[in-house]
């Protein structure tokens, strides 16, 4: 185990931030009560996690800046880079508050702090800019604020890429799911408006039968990897909620209706061949399986 393992795997066991950080999450879904704002925020409308992009925004701003105050560089430039930083951190803020609100309580403990690190960046790098206008050169402030973000930063790699806030999480599915037709039971043992579970190789699916229609997804929200055959099936809307947070899907062809998730369920082609149900994975959505 690494220095740094051992720093986030504490923070990760930390309950002694779990006072805070619910009382963060519970601010941040009083405030975003409004799911079409959420989903915005969560980036629905982009197909990606929205706040990793404006993240990448903001710190390239400040990083720049501080790397130009410790190498002596102009003031002007390094003000300029600081106040476009500053202008994009309100919506990097929400949008990252969005996703903390919908994610599970380890992410919770580190989030909490990496916020605190960001917060205290803007704080140093606003200082910054303060002590520009009073004629002093604030080029201790942002070459502090630049560490400061950097180690944030650091924490929000550890948030996406070990704890898996935002990646898809069905990704591999089209990867890992059988391209040959698989069994999943006779038609009959289907009960009529009801998402079940059903095994397809090696992949746990989804499968909803209206009337003759049947549709198979996977069974994996691509969020945090909930089971969704245990979430809530409305049939009339051909939808289907994340039993977790709250996603919701439409059941034919796996699109994002609502957030947090951003990317779309894998799907599966399904036929009835005998009385018994056969599927197998869509390798690219939207193209039918040769």
């Amino acid at each position: 185990m690494t220095i740094l393992d051992a720093i986030t795997g504490r923070l990760e066991r930390a309950t002694a931030l779990d006072r805070p950080a619910a009382g963060a999450r519970k601010v941040v879904s009083t405030v975003l009560s409004d799911r079409r704002v959420k989903d915005a925020l969560h980036g629905v409308w982009l197909g990606h996690a929205l706040h990793p992009a404006l993240a990448q925004l903001a710190l390239g701003s400040f990083t720049s800046a501080a790397v130009l105050d410790v190498l002596g560089g102009g003031r002007r430039e390094s003000t300029a880079l600081i106040r476009a930083g500053l202008a994009i951190t309100p919506l990097t803020v929400a949008a990252g508050w969005a996703d903390y609100a919908e994610s599970h309580e380890e992410q919770q403990r580190v989030g909490i702090v990496h916020a605190a690190g960001n917060a205290t960046a803007v704080l140093l790098f606003t200082t910054a800019l303060v002590q520009r206008a009073r004629g002093r050169s604030g080029r201790t402030a942002s070459a502090l604020g630049g560490a400061v973000a950097g180690v944030a930063a650091w924490l929000g790699g550890h948030l996406a890429y070990r704890q898996a806030l935002g990646p898809n999480q069905a990704e591999a599915i089209p990867h890992t799911g059988p391209e040959d037709w698989q069994p999943l039971g006779p038609v009959t043992d289907l009960p009529d408006g009801a998402a079940v579970r059903r095994r397809a190789g090696a992949v746990d699916v989804l499968v909803v039968r209206r009337g003759d229609d049947v549709s198979v997804l996977s069974n994996r929200c691509p969020h945090l990897s909930a089971p969704l055959a245990e979430g809530e099936l409305d049939c009339d809307a051909g939808e289907i909620t994340c039993p977790w947070h709250g996603s919701v899907f439409r059941i034919d062809g796996g699109a994002v209706v609502h957030g947090p998730a951003t990317a779309p369920v894998p799907v599966f082609e399904a036929r009835v061949s005998d009385g018994v149900v056969e599927a197998r994975v869509v390798t690219f959505p939207g193209v039918p399986a040769s």
